[in-house]
């Protein structure tokens, strides 16, 4: 482990969706939730310390995440907001797997600064909008192959729960593959 570490800078491109839902705030913020349990850290914890083998963590991933993804925090914007006047609600989340992770992890720990994916639901212009950053594009920056084909899985895997929750998917999600 001998190994020179050097410094780089490495500027890359993302690419933000900012989706319309066509849903009231609350009705969207709740099925969202509802698809996308919070992760049970507790649980974690207890497989963390029994050192449980990972085919035991991947089945307990299968069996919580129904859509592939899990919610390991949230934030309700709006109560602070309100304090400045700003009425709008707003709520953040960090949205991910760490099964997938791992995947990526493998190949370049750097990846933790881009999964879990970071979402947002809010008011915006009268209605809702899902606000989040397309994986692939992000996770592109990392320039490793097998790290930007998990990308391009996760934008599928997100247009998939898109697609349950009744929101039309952009393009850039279903369309996405590896450019060679």
């Amino acid at each position: 482990m001998n190994q020179e570490i050097k410094k780089a800078v490495i500027p890359h491109g993302i690419v933000r969706l900012d989706i319309p839902i066509q849903q009231p705030y609350e009705d969207f913020r709740r099925r969202f939730e509802s698809a996308v349990p919070m992760w049970n850290r507790d649980h974690a914890f207890e497989l963390i310390e029994r050192q449980a083998p990972w085919p035991e963590v991947v089945a307990d991933v299968t069996a919580s995440a129904p859509y592939d993804f899990l919610l390991y925090w949230k934030l309700d914007l709006a109560p602070m907001m309100n304090l400045a006047g700003v009425r709008q609600r707003a709520t953040e989340y960090l949205m991910g797997n760490h099964v997938i992770a791992e995947t990526m992890y493998r190949h370049d720990p750097a990846a933790a600064l881009y999964v879990p994916l970071r979402c947002a639901i809010y008011e915006a212009d009268g209605g809702t909008q899902f606000t989040i950053e397309q994986p692939s594009a992000t996770l592109a920056g990392l320039d490793r192959d097998e790290i930007t084909q998990v990308g391009i899985d996760l934008d599928h895997k997100l247009a998939r729960l898109l697609t349950a929750l009744n929101v039309e998917v952009p393009a850039e999600l279903s369309e996405s593959r590896m450019v060679v």
